[in-house]
């Protein structure tokens, strides 16, 4: 069923620009995400630490100059005396935490003693009975009747080797994580590291898809017939250069392809036009009386050939068209190579003028059986040797010699002909293609090569050329053992 409705394109830019960017957004996020919980977890351990420090500091300074625990109310010195307020401010500007714990002295029962805030709203409040019998220096603990979670780290003040009490100091764990500055900075740092991503992908993905738009523009050109495509070679990305580099190459091979096809066609039009214009030519002077008697017979003779002529031409076309939709059937048989190919050559010298053609055969040693249609591999020796055969212009030595190979019986056919020029040995397997040196001497469509090439690979082998030059011409075929 056809869809009418035309589904919307996007530019390859915008397409891989968004989906790198929901990419990077999401990656960033993850990012952040774990940096806020790992700097906040930081963050905790590191004041946590620091309180201690704290603790320890005033646990020392207690003990230093202490001599018994002073009550509750303003803080005291160990011998009543009042005891300077500024000794625990010192000490947290001395942090410098960016926080305001709230610090008790107590007995060794938790009653509190002294503290800085004693007016803060904490002050009602007995130390936790958690708090006191814990062990640990850090405690995390709740009030009765608040939710919010406390941090409380505990110190000992030992005074002649007995413990009289415990400098304690609070925190709720909402401000001991609380962070303005480092979490704007990390802010900063995702927004910097979103905007030079983006515009690294804009531009990556800008410099992907232009070779690609050029192209696309370029295929459209040769879509149109234009085949005279201008593409950059200027480019340092290995797998693009690939594209655009066999894209040109493919242009000019099409462009050489339609060139050819068009002289060939008129090739073809002339070689079966030929005979048809001869035909008709004898045969009005047989009609009009222009040549009687024994010029009669040599007349009807000569169109007899033409005609025979006309129908081998015809022949190798319908062949050809049979053979490249693979209607023609194959029929396999076991048979030994080495009295194929005897048959095969004993047939074709008696067939062939071969009086000035020296033709020698070296078969295989032991014999191998072979899997083919004897008629289609006959078919492509005997145009093989026909070939030779025009290439020496009827005299000189045709060698045929077998080898084999683990999986393969090599046939190769090997003559003293003119060779084929350089610039056309990639041509010979095009249909309809015929060489410099035949188009003006040997009649035919040019589909004797590419015909034989079709047998051989509908026997299961292959027919390539692997060698040419003025000295001869080699020719190999391989077929697969048994």
């Amino acid at each position: 069923m056809s869809n009418n409705h035309k589904e919307k394109r996007i530019s390859l830019t915008r397409y891989w620009t968004t989906r790198y960017l929901l990419t990077l957004c999401i990656g960033l996020t993850i990012v952040a995400f774990l940096s806020a919980i790992w700097i906040r977890h930081s963050t905790l351990q590191n004041r946590l630490n620091m309180l201690e420090f704290m603790g320890e500091e005033l646990t020392n300074r207690l003990e230093d100059n202490a001599t018994n625990i002073p009550s509750v109310g303003p803080p005291k010195g160990p011998n009543g005396n009042k005891v300077d307020p500024g000794m625990f401010r010192e000490r947290q500007r001395f942090m410098d935490m960016g926080i305001d714990p709230t610090i008790y002295i107590v007995d060794t029962e938790g009653n509190i003693l002294s503290m800085n805030h004693p007016k803060g709203p904490v002050v009602q409040q007995a130390i936790p009975d958690s708090v006191m019998s814990s062990e640990s220096d850090v405690i995390k603990f709740k009030y009765e009747d608040s939710s919010q979670l406390y941090y409380a780290v505990k110190k000992e003040i030992v005074i002649d080797n007995k413990t009289v009490g415990y400098i304690i100091i609070t925190e709720t764990k909402e401000h001991l994580t609380h962070l303005n500055q480092e979490y704007s900075q990390l802010a900063i740092m995702i927004g910097c590291l979103a905007l030079l991503g983006l515009g690294a992908i804009y531009f990556l993905s800008r410099r992907l898809a232009k070779p690609i738009k050029d192209v696309a523009y370029a295929a459209k050109q040769v879509q149109n017939g234009n085949y005279n495509i201008q593409l950059p070679d200027n480019i340092k990305e290995e797998e693009v250069y690939e594209l655009v580099h066999s894209f040109k190459e493919m242009a000019s091979r099409l462009q050489q392809l339609e060139a050819m096809r068009t002289e060939l066609l008129a090739g073809v039009t002339h070689e079966l036009k030929t005979p048809v214009t001869s035909i008709s030519g004898l045969l009005q002077a047989i009609q009009d009386g222009v040549v009687e008697g024994d010029d009669q017979k040599e007349f009807i003779r000569m169109a007899v050939n033409e005609t025979t002529k006309l129908k081998t031409m015809v022949g190798d076309l319908l062949a050809f068209n049979s053979f490249s939709v693979n209607s023609i059937p194959v029929k396999f048989e076991n048979l030994e190579i080495n009295q194929v190919i005897q048959e095969t050559v004993t047939q074709w010298e008696l067939t062939q003028d071969t009086e000035e053609i020296e033709l020698t055969l070296v078969t295989l040693s032991e014999p191998r059986q072979v899997e083919i249609d004897l008629v289609r591999f006959q078919q492509v020796f005997t145009n093989l040797f026909t070939n030779s055969k025009q290439a020496m212009k009827g005299h000189g030595k045709i060698a045929v010699k077998l080898s084999e190979t683990a999986n393969d019986v090599i046939i190769r056919v090997i003559d003293t002909g003119m060779g084929i020029p350089t610039e056309e040995q990639t041509l010979i397997f095009e249909r309809f293609y015929r060489g410099e040196n035949k188009k003006y001497e040997v009649r035919g469509l040019g589909l004797g090569l590419p015909l034989s090439k079709m047998m051989a690979q509908s026997i299961r082998g292959d027919l390539r050329l692997i060698d040419s030059s003025e000295n001869g011409t080699t020719f190999e075929v391989n077929i697969p053992k048994l």
